[in-house]
């Protein structure tokens, strides 16, 4: 059974994937997401630490572009 998996999970799941080896296919199964994925928070975590694990769905450059100009 799939599910969408939050920040924690995602941390904790890499954090296992690692601890495994870079396991990915076991830790797909252990946590029921898929390969890829596990993969690719892997490879966000390694780049970008815990922030490269935070869901920016509905953030745009140009929100981003905004906010720099206010600061």
């Amino acid at each position: 059974m799939k599910y969408e998996a939050i920040e924690r999970d995602r941390i904790e799941i890499v954090k296992y994937c690692m601890k495994n080896q870079k396991n990915y296919q076991l830790s797909a199964h252990t946590y029921g997401v898929s390969y890829q994925q596990v993969f690719q928070w892997k490879k966000k975590f390694e780049t970008n630490g815990e922030e490269g694990l935070w869901d920016r769905r509905g953030r745009t450059k140009k929100d981003e572009v905004e906010l720099a100009v206010e600061e």
